[in-house]
């Protein structure tokens, strides 16, 4: 019998991938209002919640293996939000929404979406290792160049900013060797508290 849409909220990993699409949906609202320390909390929020819902997953035991090819699905279609929409809406407020950001959000987004159908076609290079840079890692390193943002001055910040973002992108569909970072617990344990350290930090600057 097939299972109901409504029994995979029942789904502990689900639910955590659906906070981390909540984290993203704050995270395009305050960068369009301009208010980007926010938006760098719920960026760093989004991937702590992608990268526990992969944990937990993996430590339920019986999972079914409907329950796992659903979660890898949502996980996707969350992922081009996350790691696509939201940098691209960033990229284009911090730019004061300019028509030549159109070509750079499009960039973003077209390097995101065939990043993950590589991933989904192929899966991982070997056990342990990616083809490009996950898309996840984008995020991370995102908000902590943005720290940078209070110390130069805005015409030095936005060319770090925006070659540094188009830059992480590039890595993102090349051919190097990356490491699954989030398939080690100690790593997700790490990306906790750098999250932390990260909420702490822009709530500050936003005091």
């Amino acid at each position: 019998m097939r299972p109901t849409i409504v029994s995979f909220f029942k789904d502990i990993p689900n639910l955590l991938s659906l906070a981390g699409l909540a984290c993203t949906i704050i995270a395009i609202y305050y960068s369009i209002l301009g208010t980007f320390y926010i938006t760098m909390i719920a960026m760093i929020w989004a991937v702590s919640f992608d990268w526990a819902d992969g944990l937990i997953a993996r430590k339920i035991k019986n999972r079914t293996e409907n329950s796992r090819i659903f979660g890898g699905q949502l996980d996707v279609l969350i992922d081009i939000v996350s790691y696509g929409v939201v940098p691209s809406v960033l990229l284009m407020s911090y730019a004061n929404f300019e028509p030549i950001s159109l070509l750079a959000a499009f960039f973003i987004l077209a390097t995101s979406a065939i990043r993950l159908s590589y991933f989904s076609t192929f899966g991982l290079s070997d056990k342990s290792n990616y083809t490009g840079l996950a898309l996840d890692n984008n995020s991370i390193i995102i908000v902590f160049i943005f720290i940078f943002e209070s110390i130069l001055d805005y015409n030095t910040f936005s060319i770090l900013f925006y070659i540094s973002i188009l830059g992480l992108c590039v890595l993102n569909i090349s051919q190097i060797k990356t490491p699954k970072l989030s398939g080690n617990p100690i790593n997700v344990y790490i990306l906790a508290i750098y999250t932390i350290v990260i909420t702490v930090f822009y709530t500050w600057k936003l005091l």
